[in-house]
């Protein structure tokens, strides 16, 4: 009996050591380092963990345990939140949604701004825990008030829930203002990622609330801002850098919207799209609108010929709620003060450039803030020790010098 345990523990620990041993593998095989990032030992560690901890979450649903972006939700929950004498952090529910209200703790002779934060992580990553740091320094920092937006996410809940929930925590909120201490004039949208897509939408769709108090301003952190053109110069040039590759990318993009991988080489080679649609479109997305230094080794293709089976399948793209960039002018012309934080290595650095362009060619304020040896997901390393990245420290003293200035 002894000796069968003893066997099935080696077995175990031979296992465990292949599925670390393959995730190395597949880093070193599969990913690009930039040679400008600095600190490239530690993105690559990092890497390594990610993609460890995606090899499980694979094994666990390939098993029947769970779905992968549950494990992986999981286990980024099992983080212990540190606690900050100068905040006051409440768990709240907004009807069914959880939310996190952080507050100062210091006493305030007048009402203070309000940050409605939606995080980032695909909408099948991520949670209220793994960007706590994020918005303790937010409210800190910036003496502001910090209502972080716990939306449902896929698989489990796909489009257009998480949205929704990010929508109705939002009104919710902006409904009295002046019970958390926020002055209701000075609400501002943020968020990271997919989060910033969320600010960019709930920023246009409340453009015409009489009812609520007017947004005061957006800060769209490396937000994904368009989903019709994959032919980009970042698609290119950053499809392998972590810790967004354009696999990664994908994945999540058909989890959430439901669509079937099997158009993944008709997206990306724009056959998704009938003509009329690039015509209609391609004065705010094409490359020729991206600034040329950012153009190294970018190799321009035409859209394929249409594929009138994944134009009907990934239609939903075109919907403002999935793409802010293609909003039209007169909705683009109403929106407030904007902060933009773009990072040089990620693969949806194109969409801030587009985006900063639409807006400043409506005359719409724009402050714009690029980090040379940025990476996507660099901002969750604040917090992260060793894995700390000074880059994520440089967004937010950007975002909290900005916030300043409202």
């Amino acid at each position: 009996m002894f000796s069968l345990a003893l066997s099935l523990l080696a077995a175990g620990g031979l296992f465990v050591g292949g599925v670390m041993l393959w995730a190395v593998c597949k880093h070193f095989l599969t990913v690009d380092i930039p040679a400008a990032i600095g600190h490239p030992v530690k993105l690559r560690v990092l890497d390594c963990l990610f993609l460890l901890l995606f090899t499980w979450g694979s094994i666990f649903e390939k098993l029947g345990i769970c779905s992968l972006p549950r494990f992986v939700r999981f286990v980024h929950d099992l983080a212990v939140l540190r606690k900050d004498p100068d905040l006051m952090v409440t768990d709240l529910h907004f009807g069914t949604i959880p939310v996190k209200l952080y507050q100062p703790r210091a006493a305030s002779s007048s009402l203070r701004k309000g940050i409605i934060f939606f995080h980032g992580g695909g909408v099948i990553f991520g949670s209220l825990k793994t960007h706590h740091g994020i918005c303790c320094h937010l409210s800190k920092e910036s003496d502001s008030v910090v209502l972080a937006i716990g939306y449902r996410k896929a698989p489990d809940y796909k489009f257009p829930i998480p949205l929704r929930d990010c929508f109705v925590a939002t009104i919710h909120f902006l409904k009295s203002p002046k019970t958390y201490g926020v002055d209701p004039a000075r609400v501002v949208v943020c968020g990271d990622s997919i989060g910033g897509t969320a600010a960019a939408i709930i920023c246009q769709k409340l453009l015409n609330r009489p009812d609520l108090p007017k947004i005061r301003a957006q800060i769209l952190i490396y937000a994904a801002l368009q989903a019709l053109n994959f032919q980009l110069p970042s698609y290119q040039q950053n499809r392998k850098v972590p810790l967004l590759s354009r696999n990664l990318y994908f994945y999540c993009w058909h989890v959430y919207l439901g669509i079937s991988p099997s158009w993944e080489s008709a997206i990306k080679n724009g056959a998704h799209l009938p003509a009329k649609v690039w015509a209609k479109y391609g004065k705010w997305m094409g490359s020729e609108n991206i600034p040329e230094r950012f153009k190294r080794g970018y190799q321009p293709k035409p859209p394929a010929p249409v594929n009138e089976d994944a134009y009907l399948e990934t239609s939903v793209i075109l919907d403002v709620i999935n793409s802010p960039l293609i909003a039209e002018d007169d909705v683009i012309a109403q929106l407030p003060e904007t902060c933009i934080v773009s990072c040089e290595y990620d693969f949806l650095r194109d969409h801030s450039l587009l985006y900063k362009k639409r807006l400043e060619d409506l005359k719409v304020p724009v402050t714009w803030h690029h980090m040379e040896d940025g990476f996507h997901g660099v901002l969750n390393t604040i917090d992260m020790g060793y894995l700390y990245f000074p880059c994520s420290s440089r967004i937010l003293n950007a975002i909290v010098s900005f916030l300043k200035c409202l």
